[in-house]
Order: structure tokens, then sequence, then C-alpha cells
């Protein structure tokens, strides 16, 4: 189809929708196609920093200091947020801090441009159709108007970075001057945030979400364990030796808790709590939520995570990728094979430490990968690929 008929139809689904001709008239100078947008989302590659690498630079000193200067700053507003829908100034600050270094860096393309040419890409043409159509409802609205409507090349608006159909529906005017603006307002961007949080991601009231915890180095640890897709009570996590860093004991309650270990079993550890799923619904990389939930721990006055004694090997890129062909040439499903250690590549690495009697701890290992090359097998070539 080409681009104007695209384009009619959308604007045409747009005014189906309560967008008047005048909010489209006015959007139009930027309803253009940009192969440049396109190229951004097809070259894209996750990052696949180890989690100590990748929090060090996120989750820095400074990050944490400004996320409670600014709690301290618009103290009446997280305060407001915290009332009204149950989500801790802490955790606000850290998505802040993380999508935008508090509104230093949100983007600086035009937004509708980088909808409709995402939108007009056969890819996700569905979802972008949809977002292009929530921008125009915002502008619909009079929160921005199409010249302000400014952010990332995907799309994302704001200072915690919403996607338009967030931000139509979760956005909030908490500074009472009849405008939902994400852009420029702190207490909107607090109160919208809180609002998403709250009742767009399922966040429980008063109940904590990450804790570093310390696991016992004792050889019987049940390792298998340690996954987000399974819960065990505090008190079971107590009974198997957990306790926080400093080595106080657990609270022996039946509070539902993940054991996390991003790093394998000598690596950092987290307790994940049913708040955690806020962070995995935001950002589905494991790496990011983790962080973003331990940032929130330091700005709410947590002490700096523990950092491993030894220096843990991880295996190089290519290595990774291997392993990932070998996984899937036995059967198990990695998602895409690209190098990066996601949950699905994650799963399937602890069913295979099963299967060899290796601590399953879901980190991938020159052991794992020698194994699972048998003794005379030669490493898979670079150019095979599995299909997703």
């Amino acid at each position: 189809m080409a681009f104007d008929r695209f384009l009619a139809d959308l604007k045409a689904q747009a005014v189906a929708g309560g967008v008047s001709p005048r909010t489209i008239a006015e959007a139009s100078p930027y309803l253009v196609y940009d192969q440049g947008i396109v190229n951004r989302d097809r070259g894209q590659r996750v990052f696949g920093q180890v989690f100590t690498a990748f929090a060090g630079r996120m989750a820095a000193s400074y990050r944490m200091q400004q996320g409670q200067a600014r709690i301290n700053t618009y103290a009446a507003a997280f305060a407001r947020a915290e009332k009204e829908y149950g989500v801790p100034p802490a955790v606000i600050a850290a998505f802040w801090g993380l999508e935008s270094d508090f509104g230093a860096n949100m983007g600086n393309l035009p937004t509708l441009r980088s909808l409709v040419s995402l939108a007009y890409d056969c890819r996700r043409s569905q979802m972008f159709s949809n977002e292009a159509i929530a921008a125009l409802k915002i502008l619909e609205r009079g929160d921005l108007s199409a010249a302000e409507m400014v952010g990332s090349w995907a799309g994302e608006l704001g200072q915690t970075q919403f996607l338009p159909t967030h931000y139509f529906t979760y956005a909030v005017d908490y500074d009472g001057d009849g405008h939902r603006d994400l852009l420029h307002s702190s207490a909107d961007v607090i109160g919208s945030t809180a609002n998403y949080i709250s009742n767009g991601l399922k966040w429980r009231r008063g109940e904590p979400w990450l804790q570093e915890v310390r696991v016992p180095a004792s050889p019987g640890f049940p390792w298998d364990q340690a996954d987000l897709t399974i819960q065990l009570p505090r008190s079971r996590w107590a009974q198997l030796g957990l306790s926080y860093p400093d080595g106080k004991p657990l609270p022996s309650d039946n509070m539902p808790a993940s054991l996390l270990l991003p790093m394998g079993r000598t690596g950092p550890a987290f307790l994940a709590y049913a708040n955690f799923a806020a962070y995995t619904e935001w950002n589905n990389s494991l790496i990011y939520s983790i962080t973003a939930g331990y940032l929130a721990t330091r700005i709410a006055g947590a002490a700096p995570m523990q950092r491993p004694t030894a220096p843990i090997a991880q295996l190089p890129f290519n290595e990774l990728r291997e392993l990932q062909q070998l996984l899937v040439r036995a059967g198990y499903n990695v998602g895409k094979v690209d190098g990066v250690m996601g949950q699905q590549s994650r799963s399937a690495v602890k069913a295979m430490q099963i299967k060899y009697g290796l601590a399953a701890d879901s980190w991938p290992t020159a052991e794992l990968l020698g194994r699972m090359r048998g003794p005379r097998a030669q490493p898979l070539p670079q150019g095979s690929m599995a299909v997703r």
C-alpha cells in the first residue's frame, strides 16, 4: 500500500475515534514518512551487559542522590501521589531518573513522524497505528501542541517516556493548569507515573518490590528454586538460610517471593515480590527491571548492593550465541538467538544444568557450553541461526 493511502486510512480511523478535522490539519505537517526511523527500529539491539555493569552505570550514586533531591523538592506532589495511588516516592523517582535523567534526555524527534513511519512499516503496524491515533487524541484533548510533541525515535513521550496510549489513558493534571503535560510539568509527571504504576501495572499498596539478600554458600542449596516463576514464603527462604545482607534474619511470614540471581550463584541476590511484576511489565528486560527496582531501594535508603568477592566469568557474545543455538538443537525455546540471555534463554540454561547435574542457577558457563559441545564437537558456524 502506498504511504498516502495508508495515511488517509489512518486519518479516517482517527476521525472515527473522535479526532477533529482541525486537529488532523494541525498534525498534518508532521504526518510524513521517515525511513531513518524505520532503519533505527530494524537495527536496534538489546543490550547484553552483565547486571553489575549495567546497574553500576544506570543506578549510579548521582542518580540516587538526584532522586532523593527531587522527592524533597516536590514533596507535596509525591505525598499526594502516594496517598492517592499507593506508589512510594522512590519507585516513581527511580523510573524518572532512568528514563530521562529527570527530564534532561527525553529525545528530540517529532513523535508523530516517528509513529506514522513505524505504523507504515509492516512489522508492528497495528501497534504503532494505535499509538499514532492516541497521539492525535492527546492533541485533540489540548495537552500538547503538535510542535511540542517531541520525544524518542520510538514514539515515547515525556519525562518517564510514556507511549501515547499510556499518556492518553493515565496522564493526570496534577498542577491544575488544565493540561496533562508530561514534558514540562514535574507535578504532572509524578501524578501520572503513579497512576500508571498503580492502575496500569497493578501496584500493591504497602508491599515491597525488591530486596537484596545473602544466600548461604551451602553445597546443598536448591539453586533450581531461584526463578521468577517460583514463589516461596519468606519463612521458607529463611529456613533455606537466606538473610538480609547485614546478616539480620528475614521475616518468618508467608509473604511470597522469588529468588533472583542475575549473575548466578556467586553474584548479587534479590528477593522479588509481587510488585516486581510492575517492573517487568514496564520493561521486559530482566536486567533493566532489576536495576530499576534496585535503584528505587537505594533512593528509599537501602545500602549499596554487595559486590561479588571474585570476578564472575561471562561467556563472550559469540559463545553465548553458540550456547543458544545448542539449546535450540536440544529442543528448548530461547526466543531470539542473539547472544543476549533473556528470561527464556536463562530458563533453558537452567533446564540443561539440571540435566547435566550442575548447579542450576541459570547462569551460562564455559562448563555448560563444553558439556553441550560434547568431547569431539566443534563450535557451530557463526552464520547458523535458529528460527524464533
